[in-house]
């Protein structure tokens, strides 16, 4: 077990290492931040991202890379819509209504034309892989949106992204990816119902003990 995850790191240059290193730390602690309802997730989140988008060019996996570049620029929203509302009223959690679900639907039907789009402008040859790779740009794109507006259905999508990409990693040769998106999917599994604990407080406040 321990050769599969170590082997492909045996002739990775030592700075690549660290830099997988700190992606690991960052994003883990991200989703613990996002889990806590805590507006540090999206600065952190940033450079776990930046950083995990460096390494996927590097090794080619470019709808990955685009993802994390999404990433990056809807930290930058989530920051923002969370800030906003720490300053007014907090943003609370909540779940999608019509509109959202037809958004979300619309994110990723756009997120695979664009990754398709992207597959084609670099001539890379679509792989199996690559097609769980497509799917799950999809669903994290989405998950992206809803989580910057506290939507609950974010973790769900999380989760269903994770467990796709825990064996995809692994097959690639990322280990230590691999092993943090298994923590991905634990986190996101409690976050789940962390928040959804915190919905039904706000929905049902008698069952909280206040009135």
């Amino acid at each position: 077990m321990f050769d599969f995850f170590l082997e492909p790191y045996r002739e990775v240059p030592a700075a690549i290492i660290v830099l997988e290193a700190i992606a690991f730390l960052t994003g883990t602690l991200s989703v613990w931040l996002a889990k806590r309802e805590n507006i540090l997730v999206y600065p952190v989140g940033l450079v776990g991202t930046t950083i995990t988008g460096f390494l996927l060019y590097r090794v080619e996996y470019f709808g990955d890379m685009v993802i994390n570049f999404y990433y990056t620029l809807m930290s930058f929203y989530g920051w923002y819509v969370w800030g906003k509302a720490k300053k007014s009223v907090p943003l609370p959690v909540s779940r999608i209504n019509r509109n959202e679900k037809f958004t979300g639907l619309a994110l990723f039907v756009i997120t695979i034309i664009v990754i398709l789009v992207v597959y084609k402008v670099f001539d890379y040859k679509l792989r199996i892989e690559n097609y769980f790779d497509i799917l799950t740009s999809g669903i994290f794109f989405t998950a992206m949106y809803y989580m910057a507006r506290k939507k609950i259905e974010s973790w769900i999508l999380w989760i269903i992204g994770d467990i796709i990409v825990v064996p995809l990693y692994a097959y690639r040769g990322l280990g230590m990816l691999s092993v943090q998106y298994i923590l991905f999917t634990i986190l996101a599994i409690q976050a789940y119902f962390e928040w959804r604990k915190n919905l039904n407080k706000k929905t049902h406040p008698e069952s909280s003990g206040l009135r």
